[in-house]
């Protein structure tokens, strides 16, 4: 069974539980065993009294009277002392009779034949019930109120460990190769066993995030020199008179790629730099600024396909953004939908701290947009050689300069690429 509540709520809702069950035992307990204990003394001195009006006088002269609370019958009695109809049918023994709407606690005898009964008004043992009841509820509700108040310092008192313990692991600093181990702030406890596991678990995810990190760079930086080396070769093959056109446009393809190449080197190296650099350091550039080099860039390979590549500006902002992070992450846009486009348009549209890429591409279905963020995920048309990283990277840059970016559709076909973009903070 799963439980909605948490967990300081369960310890809260046991104590209360707990209380009302054996709270609720003793009430009844004590209730039960009062009524029956005040019953027998009453069926007790109620024969006694019986006993003694029997022995004090004889029937054919009854001179003595019962006590105020009490009412004397005997088969044949005169007058008023003579059994009433309603009385006639009880047993010998103690009895609970009604007679006019008042109850009365009623002892039978019979002697030679002779019936005599005495009764004696409730009124005082019922009141007497009446006070027990109400003190036991009133104990019982105020036990319970008392179980909720401990349960409730006790629950903040058990938790408080634990919540210090969550905030510590979700605080940011816990994954920087520097940070003290969280054990040593616990008691040998269950508790203390949970912050070693912590311990042990932050330790092994550094190392993967360390050897991340190394592995990013070292890559990002070792591949510049052939990089450098391609696209040099590139440059002399493309000012070279002996080139027919066929071959101009394979160089000019692998310069194209070259510089692809470089941006993404550039960009990963950046990513796996980000936690031990300061991010003014890097290049800042306006949304406008970016936007003009990649629109020229991208301007003639687009309508090269057909596709007309349009431009607005619906607000100007002056905020400063990563220049390398901005540039891959408006291109892999860009890129994305002139791949998956054959006819219509690529629009790119600023307003603000934000822009759009829309296409009247082949779109993307619904129950696929949420993966398409996804490393190696790609769309159900695969064309080219592509691995799908494009809008991984995207989602990865944006997530850690604090941007947000949506996918949705457009009508009858296309899609929409909203980004919205915000200064990180440090």
């Amino acid at each position: 069974m799963e439980f909605k509540q948490s967990l300081a709520q369960r310890i809260i809702i046991a104590f209360a539980l707990m209380t009302a069950l054996v709270a609720g035992a003793f009430a009844f307990g004590i209730v039960a065993t009062v009524h029956l204990v005040e019953k027998k003394l009453i069926s007790a001195g109620l024969g006694g009294d019986l006993q003694r009006l029997l022995l004090m006088d004889s029937v054919s002269e009854w001179s003595h009277r019962p006590e105020p609370d009490q009412m004397f019958y005997f088969s044949g009695g005169p007058g008023d002392f003579d059994v009433s109809q309603d009385l006639r049918h009880l047993d010998p023994g103690f009895h609970e009779v009604f007679r006019e709407e008042r109850s009365y606690h009623a002892m039978v005898e019979v002697v030679d034949g002779r019936r005599y009964v005495l009764l004696q008004d409730q009124n005082d043992f019922e009141e007497r019930e009446r006070v027990l009841f109400a003190v036991v509820v009133t104990g019982f509700v105020l036990s319970l109120a008392l179980a909720v108040f401990l349960g409730w310092v006790l629950a903040r008192r058990v938790m408080a460990p634990v919540v210090r313990l969550a905030r510590q692991v979700r605080h940011r600093d816990q994954l920087l190769g520097l940070a003290p181990p969280l054990a040593p702030d616990y008691a040998a406890d269950e508790v203390g066993e949970l912050a070693v596991a912590f311990d042990a678990t932050l330790g092994r995810l550094r190392d993967a995030l360390n050897r991340e990190r190394l592995f990013t760079s070292d890559v990002s930086h070792e591949l510049r020199t052939p990089l450098m080396v391609l696209a040099s070769s590139c440059e002399l093959l493309l000012v070279s008179p002996d080139l027919d056109q066929r071959a101009r446009a394979q160089v000019e393809r692998i310069s194209r790629a070259c510089a692809q190449m470089r941006e993404l080197v550039q960009t990963f190296l950046m990513l796996a730099r980000a936690q031990h650099e300061n991010a003014s350091a890097a290049s800042q550039s306006t949304l406008a600024q970016v936007a003009d080099d990649l629109v020229g860039l991208w301007r003639e390979p687009v309508e090269q396909k057909g596709l007309t590549l349009s431009f607005m500006v619906r607000q100007v902002s002056p905020t400063l953004h990563n220049t390398t992070f901005l540039q891959t992450v408006m291109g892999n846009l860009i890129r994305n939908a002139a791949h998956y486009t054959e006819r219509g348009f690529i629009r790119l549209t600023l307003d603000g701290d934000r822009f759009w890429v829309e296409d009247s591409g082949i779109g993307i279905p619904e129950e696929k947009r949420e993966a398409m963020f996804q490393p190696f995920v790609r769309g159900n048309e695969k064309r080219g050689e592509g691995l799908g990283l494009g809008l991984s990277l995207v989602q990865r840059i944006c997530d850690d300069q604090g941007w947000t970016v949506e996918l949705s559709t457009m009508e009858p076909n296309g899609c929409r690429f909203q980004v919205e973009l915000a200064p990180k903070k440090s």
